[in-house]
């Protein structure tokens, strides 16, 4: 049987054969993550979870920190989203909550809600528990250093992918692609094929503030040509991919493509769906809003009935943020307006996530440099 054929993606990644319906679903920004847990046994160097959530238990749906089931549901609804993957962590240290949440997607949004779960452990009673709950796909993280043909040691993933198609569910193997162990992911690579699984992810290696101490001491370097992506982790992973001759299909994700495409095609869908119609919203998923902070301690309610009447706004043209204590508003009507304001006055350029992440703030009134500590004079 000859190779499928090849098919290019922007930013350098590619595939051959199908997509996983996950991986598609992802790329369009259709894919909520579920983060159930940062714990885990396996402690790869690599790993590039965040410090804030690095074996720490905690539950994020993409970055809204979860306290209720409600907090999952309505970040989903947030994007529109079509799937959920879960991950940590190892999500299978904590089947149970996993389980639960399996469920309750599933009740929420329907049997075509697809979930797809990341794991390092080749557990068969968990996950068929969880193949039974609904879970439409897992992800094993094969170990670099059980690359090969999943012989003695390997044999729990080798075991764990043969016996999958019996529990009615999609399984694959993504790993990073490491660049000086080449032939042994060819050989893993060989392996997975005979066995038949139904598609390998091939993730570009890439620098993190977690792992960045541990990939300096091992002789790794940033590709100056790829952001963080590590340098030979590419290149390995377009030969491999483009000089395949294996059936499955595998696909190479590069961290570029994660960042410019995935995760800006959530913000995008994101920000359509969440942010108020005064804002501005900019074709990298972020959006544009003009901001007023009261200078000392106010009846929030009042006061910003007092910044409307100001700018000369009616009651559907801006909204009171009490957690952050601020005014928001269009920036344009807030640029003709700053000067007369007593109070500072920001134009804000900031992520449509739950935490707001703001990428740029600018002043636009005296108050407001003096607030930035800027030293003013004149006019």
């Amino acid at each position: 049987m000859s190779a499928p054929s090849l098919h290019l993606l922007p930013m350098a990644s590619s595939y051959r054969g199908d997509l996983s319906p996950a991986c598609t679903q992802c790329a369009e920004g259709r894919k909520m993550v579920l983060f159930v847990t940062g714990l885990c046994r396996f402690r790869c160097f690599y790993c590039p979870v965040s410090p804030n959530r690095n074996q720490k238990d905690v539950v994020y749906a993409n970055e809204r920190r979860v306290v209720t089931d409600a907090d999952v549901l309505e970040e989903a609804r947030s994007i529109g989203a079509g799937g959920t993957g879960i991950t940590g962590g190892d999500p299978l240290g904590v089947v149970d909550r996993v389980e639960h949440y399996v469920r309750l997607l599933k009740t929420e949004f329907g049997p075509e809600h697809n979930i797809h779960l990341y794991t390092h452990e080749p557990h068969p009673e968990k996950l068929q528990r969880l193949a039974r709950a609904g879970l439409d796909e897992f992800r094993l993280h094969i170990p670099h250093y059980l690359w090969g043909p999943l012989a003695s040691e390997g044999g729990a993933y080798r075991a764990v992918l043969e016996q999958a198609p019996s529990w009615g569910i999609r399984r694959g193997v993504e790993i990073p692609v490491l660049p000086e162990k080449e032939p042994e992911l060819r050989r893993l690579l060989r392996t997975l094929d005979e066995i038949g699984v139904d598609f390998v992810n091939l993730n570009e290696l890439e620098f993190s503030e977690t792992n960045e101490d541990q990939l300096h001491g091992r002789g790794y370097r940033v590709d100056p040509q790829n952001g963080w992506g590590v340098k030979g982790s590419r290149a390995v992973a377009e030969r491999v991919v483009r000089e395949s001759s294996l059936s499955m299909p595998v696909h190479y994700c590069s961290s570029r493509f994660k960042d410019s495409v995935q995760l800006r095609q959530r913000l995008l869908r994101r920000a359509e769906r969440t942010a108020p119609s005064f804002a501005e919203r900019t074709p990298d998923g972020t959006v544009i809003l003009g901001i007023v902070e009261p200078d000392r301690a106010v009846d929030l309610p009042r006061w910003a009935l007092s910044v409307a009447r100001k700018v000369g706004i009616g009651s559907d043209d801006y909204r009171l943020d009490v957690a952050r204590r601020r005014v928001e508003l269009g920036p344009e009507a807030l640029r003709r307006a700053a000067r007369r304001l007593p109070w500072p006055a920001f134009e804000v350029e900031e992520y449509p996530t739950a935490d707001a992440l703001e990428v740029e703030r600018m002043p636009l009134n005296r108050a407001a440099l003096a607030k930035a500590g800027v030293v003013v004079g004149g006019v």
